[in-house]
């Protein structure tokens, strides 16, 4: 593999912090980004904060055309895929949606990959391939059962590489099932950005902190765990970047693929998260605990040791770093 990587939905919450540190790493980066879910400012934020000019292609992975035109035009010698949707809730009520963007996009950039000889993949998945995890730490050898249309995409990429793997030998994959990224960059000038209420524990608890909401609902706090309240791996988005340049180069060096858990190996309830969060950020955090929601299980927590053995690489940052992080994030954007 040589140094041209794409990473598609780059400009997005995980894919702008791996577009940094992959030109960190001395890439040379093109994105690709329907800004279905991202904005447009962040290209330039990405070259501003890593002194690298990053391409930006504007791609709809739906357009089986325009995906291979862009291959074409960009001839990556490696391709990091972002471009999905992510919304569990989002997913239930319009599973069409989702797989249309998910899976039909994913095919058509296999599809342009196998056009023009690009052979080297590395591929977004989620721990919610595993659906209710039946032990924790979750390995890779757990059953896979995703039980909502977002997982079950994933699932089904998953599935179509592994199958063009075996149908292509010159063809590898890392598929990278993530837990649950949080924080930002460092700089406080990137982070997660979401569209109306957030999906995510960390992003709400920082709008609750800075004022723009009345309280945190805590869903059930009766669970099995220490202080009731659910348990989940929480995973610093930088950790998470680094992770996926050690999988490029698992990819060159080895020339084989992999599957592997991105953890930290331990897990945080929700009041531990709101009391990080109020240390962080110097403010008591109002919540309120409400009724479970249906299908959270107790905990899901990584078993990462996979991952450490394969890539050499393991989570360095905390739970008060992602705090931290993510409440100067915060505090950028409502001055801003």
């Amino acid at each position: 593999m040589n140094n041209r990587i794409l990473v598609t939905g780059g400009a997005g919450y995980i894919g702008s912090h791996t577009t940094i540190a992959l030109l960190q790493a001395g890439y040379d980066v093109v994105i690709a980004d329907n800004f279905s879910n991202s904005e447009r400012w962040i290209p330039d934020r990405i070259s501003t904060l890593s002194g690298h000019v990053v391409q930006c292609h504007e791609l709809d992975l739906r357009n089986h055309a325009a995906t291979l035109e862009c291959l074409h035009q960009v001839r990556p010698d490696g391709v990091i895929h972002f471009g999905a949707l992510k919304s569990v809730g989002e997913s239930i009520a319009n599973p069409l949606h989702y797989y249309q963007n998910n899976v039909t996009g994913t095919l058509n950039l296999l599809d342009a990959m196998q056009h023009i000889g690009c052979n080297n993949l590395v591929f977004s998945s989620s721990a919610t391939v595993y659906g209710y995890p039946d032990r924790c730490p979750i390995s890779e050898d757990a059953a896979l059962h995703a039980i909502n249309p977002y997982g079950r995409t994933k699932l089904m990429m998953e599935q179509a590489i592994e199958d063009i793997g075996t149908s292509s030998p010159g063809f590898h994959a890392a598929v990278l099932r993530y837990f649950n990224p949080a924080g930002a960059h460092d700089s406080g000038q990137l982070g997660e950005l979401p569209r109306g209420a957030p999906n995510n524990l960390v992003p709400f608890v920082a709008q609750v902190a800075a004022g723009l909401r009345p309280e945190v609902k805590v869903f059930g706090g009766d669970y099995k765990t220490p202080d009731g309240t659910g348990i989940r791996d929480y995973i610093h988005v930088m950790d998470l970047a680094q992770a996926h340049v050690h999988a490029l180069e698992y990819l060159r060096d080895r020339k084989q693929g992999l599957v592997v858990n991105l953890g930290t190996g331990s897990g945080y309830s929700v009041i531990e998260i709101i009391d990080a969060f109020s240390r962080a950020s110097g403010r008591q955090i109002a919540y309120q605990i409400t009724d479970r929601r249906p299908g959270d299980a107790d905990a899901c927590y990584a078993d990462p040791s996979l991952a450490e053995k394969l890539l050499g690489w393991r989570a360095s940052r905390g739970l008060d770093t992602i705090c931290a992080d993510a409440w100067r994030w915060q505090i950028h954007l409502q001055q801003n």
